[in-house]
């Protein structure tokens, strides 16, 4: 399996699941565009992956800015003339419940983690369109997409928005051979918009491990190849078999 010479642009790409798909990526001959809202995160990726003999740049951006987006695609493409892969990663959680959550919170949890994947496919996939060759496009969704919360309510709404428009980009965009999937962590890494991993965090599920940043960017390794060319506008769980069982 290689990437040699493909054009990947990840979100939210400075630390957890987005800096390990990055990271793999390089590592199997992809260009890799860091984007992430924090310089220094992404800068520091990006330098560790040059470090290591690959290819990439970091691109500071806020995915729920149209502008925003719009300068990644030109950034991108005056670097590498072309975007082959886009993997929606960038997400906020809100952590609250439908009592305590404001609506500022509500809206910029649906901003970046529902709107902001539909713009960066939006100008990403019109980029691809132009080129004439295809591409792939990875949205990160969530185990939070298929079950309610006692918390998090605009996190839980926004990763089902996020399996539906997965669904919908995939109907569209496939005229233009461009495959469309997602993938669904549960607890992978650090929580989301943190920088540690909780050591008291609970764990449930059938492999008795926290899952890994790279347990799921291999996932997404093996949907963006060409191994997976006939799977399209599915949704991959990667749980450790927590979905399976109705824990008690």
């Amino acid at each position: 399996m290689t990437l040699q010479g493909r054009v990947a642009v990840i979100t939210g790409a400075g630390r957890n699941i987005g800096a390990d798909i990055a990271r793999l990526f390089a590592s199997m001959g992809g260009k890799v565009a860091v984007v992430d809202m924090v310089k220094e995160r992404g800068a520091a990726i990006a330098s560790e992956i040059r470090s290591s003999g690959g290819e990439a740049i970091a691109v500071v951006a806020d995915i729920s800015e149209v502008e925003d987006v719009k300068a990644i695609v030109g950034t991108v493409v005056e670097k590498w003339g072309k975007i082959d892969i886009l993997i929606n990663n960038a997400a906020v959680s809100d952590n609250k419940t439908i009592f305590n959550i404001t609506k500022e919170e509500w809206d910029k949890t649906l901003a970046v983690t529902l709107t902001g994947p539909f713009l960066v496919a939006k100008y990403v996939a019109e980029q691809m369109v132009r080129q004439g060759h295809g591409g792939n496009i990875i949205n990160i969704a969530s185990t939070s997409a298929y079950q309610g919360r006692d918390s998090a309510i605009a996190y839980c709404s926004a990763k089902g928005g996020v399996l539906n428009l997965t669904r919908s980009m995939a109907v569209q965009l496939a005229p233009h051979k461009i495959r469309v999937n997602s993938v669904s962590p549960n607890k992978i890494g650090s929580p989301v918009g943190k920088d540690e991993v909780d050591p008291n965090r609970s764990i449930a599920n059938l492999t008795g491990r926290p899952g890994l940043p790279m347990d799921l960017a291999r996932v997404v390794l093996f949907l963006v190849s060409e191994d997976a060319e006939f799977v399209v506008g599915q949704d991959i769980i990667v749980d450790g078999g927590f979905s399976a069982k109705m824990w008690v």
